[in-house]
């Protein structure tokens, strides 16, 4: 999906990720490196497939990026790069194969990751941390913690993780019930806010539609009343849809 916002700053949607075509930058949100592994070392029998399906994933993204003409300059991770708040010794080196996979398309100093409020240890002594990123007129944080200098006046647009969001619908009432993830985008600060879905494929994230105990006002940068009148666009199979406003859901 291609889009453009009132500032004129063009980005489309490509699955869980988003890609500035004009500045060749690919962002996604929280990828949680080792949930998978929290879940087996709790007792849950579950295939440890994360980092493969990242990379999968990543895989094709890129091929429809180059696919459609476009060059990719940089990718931007938006934090909770990691899941447990404590040190786990599998994640370093499941960071190490993402950031091999990267570094046949990109160099690895244009690999910039953003530190999330699960980011609380060392992830990588050759990976610098960053509480934002600034590109441009389009500022890149988790979203947890906000910082002046996202709202000087230069910035138009601000991305963000975090949240998580996802929709739940029924087709039926009580019969058949499915949640999707979903980015969100509006306006709070006279700045065109983005919201991304987490990258992480095995949990859907938290539903909009459900959100009484997520979206605190200390949760999130973005107060609860602004949430409410952002837009909503799911990710289906195929395609990706526009399904109104937040309050909608609700």
């Amino acid at each position: 999906m291609d889009k453009e916002n009132k500032n004129l700053i063009k980005y489309e949607f490509l699955d869980r990720s988003i890609f500035f075509p004009d500045k060749g930058v690919l962002v996604l949100g929280d990828i949680h490196i080792g949930y998978e592994q929290a879940l087996i070392d709790a007792g849950v029998l579950i295939p440890n497939r994360q980092v493969k399906d990242i990379i999968s994933d990543l895989k094709k993204i890129i091929k429809k990026i180059k696919d459609s003409k476009y060059n990719l300059k940089e990718i931007i991770f938006l934090g909770d790069i990691k899941h447990l708040f404590s040190y786990a010794w599998k994640e370093k080196d499941n960071l190490d194969k993402i950031v091999e996979f990267l570094e046949e398309y990109i160099p690895q100093e244009k690999i910039i990751f953003i530190r999330g409020n699960h980011d609380t240890t060392e992830i990588h002594s050759k990976i610098k941390l960053r509480d934002f990123y600034i590109h441009g007129e389009i500022a890149f944080l988790h979203g947890h913690k906000s910082f002046l200098e996202i709202f000087d006046k230069k910035i138009k647009v601000i991305i963000t993780g975090h949240l998580h969001p996802s929709v739940i619908l029924t087709e039926v009432p009580g019969v058949k019930i499915e949640s999707y993830k979903c980015f969100l985008e509006g306006s709070y600060k006279n700045k065109t806010f983005i919201v991304l879905p987490s990258f992480i494929k095995f949990v859907e994230g938290t539903a909009i539609n459900d959100y009484e105990e997520m979206y605190l006002e200390s949760f999130s940068i973005i107060p609860k009343r602004e949430i409410m009148n952002f837009k909503v666009y799911i990710l289906g199979e195929e395609r990706i849809y526009e399904f109104g406003k937040v309050k909608d859901f609700n």
